[in-house]
């Protein structure tokens, strides 16, 4: 066995949160190597998750001509019978491209890239095996980022077969586009998938045991996106679960606690993600892990370990790409005494639904529960020229405005880019400026972004009134 190669920093996962930590710490200048599972570069987020899925999305919204319909009627579109293989040509291309991308970034700044499996031999050193080779390399690292993210979680009873019942990962190779689908779980990822093959012509019925979905968000703007879901004929049963999954040579059924049966060709479970840890030999670099599979860590994204850092879906809570990038950027600032501010609280939500769905800052329900005075303002797409030239006639953008100081508390954006959209309602949060500044603001038209003059108008005309009144 070749001499153990000692490096200032080893990262464990070259998804967002691994890929940043490894460049951080080179461009101070440090040793880093960074170890990835084979045909995995770029993690999850560009081989499984956010990348294949937001393409997929691109793909089934172009090619079904969705967005066009408003204009040139519900039959329209691009393409008649659209197949798997169209929408993969697309994801495949993208994800070559993305993990060219993170190669030559690695490249770039002199990262050691070793292929394999890692597991701690101790708290400083990591054995990389890999399973076509037949060496076994050893590495030490000064300090250690684990960022292995998660996969999804499958529950226990539920017979996963790749075919007619699957997950988040296997959805990504189905063989053709199912007339009906049952979708086990009304989070983001069951949702955003969901509105895909719903948009697909597939008859999907949506199975949550909670009362509602995606309850962190606005309830207004949720309730446009079920209107608009079940438009594309999806079916809510919330409040049930699912206790039993039968396959047949047709199909499957799906039975309710309640008694319920649903048929359909297929299943896909979207029953949250477990920490990808099991194979890190965790105890023998003084961790573990909880029942999910996560890593504790402290508001530094440090481990009970010193010199061992855990960053991105690993570590839970919010489990975004972009939250991601910048802990793992600000576990190496922090392990090599680089000075930074942390991370922001001001962090957008982007739902990759059909229609997205994005917000950044408080809720109606915060403001209320902590009785904080708000005025609200909205814009409607179909008031907007741009909205429709785009034929998007159910976007609204909604301000969240304090009627003490006129400060922006919170932005809510359901409709064509609103992931987009939310950054400049973000920026003017960041620097903590009033709905003012909307107003005076001269925007180019037509555009979306237009919708926030709109929004903050609206506000004011309101506030207006009111102080009429108490004139």
């Amino acid at each position: 066995m070749s001499a153990t190669q000692k490096y200032d920093l080893v990262v464990i996962g070259s998804g967002p949160g691994g890929q940043k930590a490894a460049i951080a710490a080179a461009k101070l200048g440090k040793s880093v190597a960074v170890v990835e599972r084979g045909l995995m570069l770029g993690g999850v987020c560009v081989n499984t998750g956010t990348i294949p899925s937001k393409t997929l999305r691109e793909a089934v919204v172009y090619l079904t001509g969705m967005s066009q319909r408003e204009l040139y009627g519900a039959s329209y579109r691009v393409k008649d019978k659209i197949t798997p293989a169209d929408l993969l040509a697309r994801t495949q291309h993208v994800i070559g491209k993305e993990t060219d991308v993170v190669r030559s970034q690695l490249m770039r700044n002199r990262i050691e890239l070793y292929v394999g499996h890692a597991r701690f031999v101790d708290a400083h050193t990591i054995d990389v095996d890999e399973p076509n080779r037949a060496e076994r390399v050893t590495i030490s690292g000064r300090h250690i980022v684990i960022a292995t993210g998660t996969k999804p979680a499958r529950p226990v009873g539920v017979e996963f077969d790749e075919n007619r019942v699957l997950d988040s990962d296997g959805i990504l190779d189905l063989k053709t586009i199912p007339g009906s689908m049952v979708v086990v779980g009304a989070g983001v990822i069951g949702i955003e998938y969901a509105s895909m093959f719903a948009a697909l012509g597939t008859k999907v019925t949506v199975v949550e045991k909670r009362a509602n979905m995606l309850e962190f968000c606005d309830p207004e703007i949720i309730e446009a996106l079920k209107f608009h879901l079940r438009d594309l004929a999806v079916t809510f049963r919330f409040g049930e679960e699912v206790t039993a999954v039968d396959v047949g040579s047709a199909g499957t059924i799906t039975t309710l606690a309640s008694g319920k049966q649903i048929p359909a060709e297929t299943v896909m479970y979207s029953a949250g993600r477990q920490g990808q840890t099991e194979h890190l030999d965790l105890p023998k670099a003084g961790l573990e892990a909880d029942n999910r599979g996560r890593i504790l860590v402290d508001d530094n994204y440090r481990t009970k370990v010193d010199h061992i850092y855990a960053v991105g879906d690993v570590i839970g809570f919010p489990a975004l790409a972009a939250t991601s990038m910048d802990q793992g950027r600000l576990a190496a600032y922090h392990a090599f005494g680089e000075p930074c501010k942390g991370m922001t609280e001001l962090q957008p939500i982007g739902i990759y639904s059909i229609p997205e769905v994005s917000y950044v800052g408080a809720t109606e329900i915060d403001l209320t529960r902590e009785a904080v005075p708000y005025e609200v303002g909205v814009s409607r797409y179909r008031e907007l020229a741009r909205g429709q030239i785009a034929g998007d006639s159910y976007g609204m953008l909604k301000l969240l405005v304090s009627t003490d100081d006129l400060r922006i508390l919170g932005v809510h954006i359901f409709g064509t880019n609103a992931t987009e959209m939310v950054h400049i309602g973000q920026a003017v949060m960041g620097c903590h400026g009033s709905v003012e500044y909307f107003v005076d603001a001269v925007f180019n038209f037509p555009t979306f972004s237009e919708a926030y003059k709109v929004a903050a108008l609206d506000v004011m005309n309101k506030l207006r009134a009111l102080s009429k009144f108490r004139s």
